[in-house]
């Protein structure tokens, strides 16, 4: 028998034209000062969040998820913000199961969306 392990993929949405109105407002320095540092944070929560989770720890998981959302959005990770409020909800409802599933594609998506919006922020944008 063979046995294999599959491994979604995180498939992202990053709204450019958001990242466009951002640079637009501020500039390029201003905006990718912005960028920076919002994704600093979500690389923060998004660890904390996965941290909480192992613990057991659901009222701070649901605490990170939800500043993920408004952090997200700002900087156009649309998939990204979906996802932290699905973990959000979930987290108070009573299905470990889909909680811990969505919780590892909150990882997935997070991990991309990082680095879907840093490979945006080498092109001019």
């Amino acid at each position: 028998m063979v046995v294999k392990k599959l491994r979604p993929k995180g498939i992202v949405h990053v709204d450019k034209e958001r990242l466009d109105q951002l640079y637009a407002q501020l500039g390029d320095s201003g905006a990718d000062g912005v960028v920076s540092r919002a994704m600093e944070e979500l690389a923060v929560r998004l660890a904390k969040v996965d941290s909480c989770y192992k613990k057991g720890q659901l009222e701070d998981m649901k605490k990170a998820a939800r500043s993920m959302i408004a952090i997200s959005e700002q900087i156009g990770m649309e998939t990204f913000a979906n996802v932290a409020a699905d973990v959000n909800t979930l987290a108070t409802m009573d299905d470990g199961t889909a909680l811990a599933a969505t919780v590892d594609r909150l990882m997935r998506i997070g991990e991309n969306s990082l680095l879907a919006v840093w490979d945006l922020q080498g092109v001019s944008v």
